[in-house]
C-alpha cells in the first residue's frame, strides 16, 4: 500500500483512508485498536465484530427467498462462527 497522509481535527478525530478502510474490511461500527511498537504506533482492526456486521452475517441478501426450517439456537450460533471465520480468514 502507498503512503497515504490525513489531517487530525481539532477535536482529536482522523479519517481512515478509503484504501485502509477496505484493506482492514472496516465499516461503521468497527473498532479500531492502537498499539505502540518500538518508535511506531500501529492501527488494526479489533478482534470482534460491529453489531452490523452480525446483521449482515444473518440477513445478507444471499439467504434463500423461502424460509428455511427453524434451527436449533445451536446450530444458529454455528452457522454465525463459521460465517465470520470465513469471512475473517486472513486474520
Amino acid at each position: 500500500m502507498q503512503k497515504l497522509q490525513t489531517k487530525l481535527t481539532s477535536q482529536g478525530q482522523v479519517s481512515v483512508p478509503v484504501a485502509v478502510r477496505n484493506f482492514l474490511h472496516l465499516m461503521p461500527g468497527s473498532v479500531l485498536v492502537w498499539s505502540q511498537e518500538g518508535d511506531r504506533i500501529v492501527v488494526d482492526r479489533a478482534r470482534r465484530h460491529s453489531t452490523q456486521e452480525v446483521h449482515t452475517a444473518l440477513f445478507s441478501d444471499d439467504r434463500p427467498a423461502a424460509p428455511a426450517p427453524a434451527k436449533t439456537l445451536d446450530a444458529l450460533k454455528q452457522g454465525i462462527r463459521e460465517k465470520m471465520r470465513r469471512r475473517h480468514a486472513g486474520d
